[in-house]
């Protein structure tokens, strides 16, 4: 692999944010300069990515090394100083020496191995992969779940019967519960339902507007001074009869009041 020293420098330096960072001491590898046996050198670590960049120290403006995590596994290790808790990064690639990495806690060492694990290319493709099969569940069971909804409102609606429904309103009047609403007059008249009774039965200027094949709530009958003039034609009958019998006691109590 060729890579320009310049630009791996500048990114190393730039603003960028880092995965992860901190202290720790290696026993060398490729591009790591030589230290005393058993000692180690303490470096400050970069990860950026997939790369890894030390320097000598957390002010260091150019790294003293770089490894490309690919092709690699991430494994606890021992490190030749007792006590340290080290791990170690080796490559699949023959003749490639591993590089012995130690922290200065447990809690460092389980945050570095997490962290260089996760930073390859090869493991963000898997879990990309785990999360389209999860988004592809999950849209698999909102549809199901939509569909099973569906099902169950359509099995609660049930139909009203036509003769059992309470008495509504068309042109802003009640209809009676035996007549039907414009529109489904069959002959030309509204007609009683369950009833078989002639049309001379019925009272009233209703019945003569029936008998004529007119509805008092039709459309050419809508407005409210023809409704007024059919319902008053009742009334005026009623009061003309109530004169008349009245009248006639009238004259009763006069022809037996005379000797």
């Amino acid at each position: 692999m060729k890579l320009n020293k310049r630009s791996v420098a500048h990114y190393a330096l730039s603003d960028s944010p880092a995965d992860h960072m901190g202290f720790l001491r290696t026993w060398g590898g490729p591009g790591t300069p030589p230290t005393p046996s058993g000692t180690g050198r303490r470096c400050w670590f970069v990860l950026k990515g997939n790369l890894l960049f030390s320097f000598e120290s957390r002010e260091g403006r150019a790294p003293l090394s770089l490894v490309v995590l690919e092709g690699c596994t991430v494994e606890l290790a021992e490190a030749p100083v007792p006590e340290e808790f080290a791990f170690a990064i080796r490559f699949d690639a023959p003749g490639v020496r591993p590089h012995l990495l130690a922290a200065d806690g447990q809690a460092a060492q389980e945050a570095w191995v997490k962290a260089l694990s996760r930073a390859s290319f090869g493991y963000m493709r898997l879990v990309v992969r785990e999360l389209e099969s999860q988004l592809q569940d999950a849209r698999r069971s909102l549809a199901l779940h939509r569909c099973a909804s569906q099902k169950v409102g359509a099995g609660r609606r049930k139909p009203q019967a036509p003769d059992r429904r309470s008495p509504g309103l068309e042109n802003g009047h009640f209809l009676p519960r035996d007549c039907s609403p414009v529109g489904a007059v069959e002959g030309g008249g509204c007609r009683p339902v369950g009833r078989d009774l002639p049309e001379w039965e019925l009272q009233g200027p209703t019945s003569l507007l029936l008998g004529r094949g007119q509805s008092p709530v039709s459309p050419e009958t809508s407005c409210f001074s023809t409704l007024h003039d059919w319902y008053g034609q009742e009334i005026v009958q009623l009061r003309q009869g109530w004169q008349q019998r009245a009248q006639g006691s009238q004259a009763g109590c006069k022809r037996q009041g005379t000797p």
